[in-house]
């Protein structure tokens, strides 16, 4: 299977990856006033796991010239995947992995409380580690350098988050692969200093709109124009704030690590798979046109480029290598990716439901992580059939230790 289909759209061509996997209604509008815009480059792109997202679908691929779309790029700049193989194999870990759990759960700070004020779990109570001081330093500048310009996107959390892993779904995981090795493999992004630069600068994109009577099919599709200030300013936030994700990451497999070799003495990491974004915009040379590329939900997959498909917490997950298709702009999907809204989960599943499909896997099983259930996502096996020309799989894991935020 694989290819792609053409979606009908009164702009831009829209090519789809989804044979086989179902979309809403919801998100094909979406689509099609992403392409209605004057800007968009030859065609639009969409991954297998396309779902609705403020402003413009998760799982889409966006080629703009002259201009970017910061609602596109979204809220949570530079989220994406690491993965490591280790020298542990299958048979060294315990039977029982709730220890191995907590320890990771204590290491790495997660979830939200207090509304993320003094006291909020999900930030360092204390000094953070040593690797995540060391990963600040060469990113302080920056950061002074772009609140100083623009003073609202500001957060007290931007140490204090480095290193954590948030809410929704990210997580960290232990997998094993075909082969019976063990996997470290983690999901987050740039913390609430992500959050809040992308928040500013999409607000700050729709008051140039009304400033300049611009119409839009939504509001959320606001963009700054290459040259602007707000183009300028923006551009250099969310480059600092994709370092910042990739340093999150960085630091989260360091403590992760550290926990297993308290376990493991002789631990070694066999293989570096990836450290890769998924939300995200980077200038690239597509179609013989230099274009701001924005992958929403989305991985790149040059040619040979190793890049990671997680599934849901039950589902298997996948180490893919990029076969370099000129018309995804060389992009793969970054998920299973939603097929229900976090509230229609909880409506439709029960906490035995959620139990049983977890069977297996060492990880929360409690009503507040419903709406995260493997039944809330799409089929992974049909996900990766429809984009059988974009990747191939180098590795299949599946999931035996999962912590959630």
């Amino acid at each position: 299977m694989g290819g792609f289909t053409h979606i009908e759209s009164g702009g831009a061509p829209i090519k789809a990856w989804t044979q086989g996997v179902p979309i809403e209604d919801s998100a094909l509008k979406q689509l099609r006033n992403v392409a209605s815009l004057p800007f968009i480059h030859k065609h639009v792109a969409v991954m297998p796991d396309v779902h609705w997202g403020m402003g413009a679908t998760v799982g889409s691929v966006i080629p703009t010239y002259k201009a970017i779309i910061p609602a596109a790029v979204g809220v949570d700049i530079g989220c994406g995947m690491m993965a490591v193989r280790t020298s542990i194999r299958a048979e060294h870990l315990p039977d029982n992995l709730f220890g191995i759990r907590s320890d990771i759960e204590a290491a790495v700070p997660h979830g939200r409380t207090d509304n993320g004020g003094r006291n909020d779990k999900g930030a360092w109570q204390v000094e953070p580690p040593a690797i995540a001081a060391e990963k600040w330093a060469g990113l302080k500048d920056g950061y002074d350098d772009i609140v100083a310009r623009s003073p609202k996107a500001a957060h007290p959390r931007g140490y204090g988050h480095l290193g954590t892993l948030g809410t929704g779904n990210h997580f960290v995981e232990l997998c094993l692969d075909e082969a019976g090795d063990v996997w470290v493999m983690l999901h987050s992004g740039s913390r609430g200093v992500g959050n809040r630069f992308g928040t500013y600068f999409i607000e700050r994109a729709k008051h140039e709109m009304r400033r300049w009577f611009i119409n839009l099919p939504d509001e959320d599709l606001a963009y700054f124009a290459e040259g602007s200030e707000g183009f300028n300013d923006y551009v250099r936030a969310v480059a600092w704030a994709q370092k910042y994700a990739l340093a999150n990451r960085e630091v989260m497999m360091d403590q992760v690590l550290g926990v297993l070799k308290r376990t493991f003495p002789d631990l070694a990491v066999t293989e570096h798979a990836v450290n890769c974004h998924h939300n995200y915009v980077s200038r690239e040379k597509h179609f013989g046109k230099d274009v701001y590329l924005t992958r929403k939900g989305a991985v790149s997959a040059k040619d040979g480029e190793l890049g990671i498909i997680p599934g849901s917490m039950g589902a298997k997950s996948f180490i893919v290598r990029g076969k370099g298709n000129p018309d995804s702009f060389c992009t793969c999907s970054h998920g299973a990716g939603r097929a229900m809204s976090r509230n229609e989960a909880k409506r439709r599943f029960t906490l035995a439901d959620h139990v049983a499909a977890t069977a297996g896997v060492e990880c929360r099983k409690d009503a507040d992580v419903i709406d995260e259930t493997p039944m809330a996502y799409k089929d992974i096996d049909a996900v990766m059939t429809a984009q059988s020309d974009l990747v191939d799989i180098v590795h299949t894991l599946r999931q035996v230790v999962c912590v959630k935020g």
